[in-house]
């Protein structure tokens, strides 16, 4: 599979307009680890709208999934630092150039109605990193957490 995105992800692309294809190849991934396989997700910061976040951790607790919410509250200057100096490729951007771009998008939608951070009770776990440094940690809580739920 990420090779044939790799390949053939930018052609598919619409020229303008919603990136559909992205929403789809996402959806039907979800569908199926949900339906035919008993994995773990994660999803990313993609779900930053308080609405959409909870109608889809409502659809996955529907269906018996326990929902962990990690959320970045890592200040801006420390991540404006962090994109400045990043040798990632920026091949996966459709709409933006640069990892500059992307953040001061991120920024600006930060201020939008409905995008706000994870409050205690969304989901059935929360954990707030404030510093690079909690990363290690929290990721040990959630594989603890995984592994209860595995007993």
């Amino acid at each position: 599979m990420p090779k044939f995105i790799n390949t053939h992800y930018n052609a598919l692309l619409p020229k303008q307009g919603p990136n559909t294809i992205k929403y789809a190849l996402t959806q039907t991934i979800v569908d199926y680890a949900v339906d035919r396989t008993n994995y773990h997700l994660i999803l990313c910061n993609s779900n930053r709208g308080r609405g959409g976040r909870l109608n889809l951790i409502q659809d996955f607790k529907n269906k018996g999934f326990t929902s962990v919410l990690v959320h970045f509250d890592i200040p801006d200057h420390v991540l404006e630092e962090r994109v400045a100096k990043s040798q990632r490729s920026t091949i996966i951007f459709r709409s933006a150039s640069t990892f500059e771009e992307v953040l001061t998008r991120q920024q600006a939608e930060s201020h939008k109605a409905g995008v706000t951070a994870p409050i205690e009770g969304e989901a059935d776990h929360l954990f707030v990193i404030k510093d690079a440094d909690e990363a290690r940690s929290v990721s040990s809580e959630i594989v603890n957490i995984a592994r209860d739920l595995l007993e």
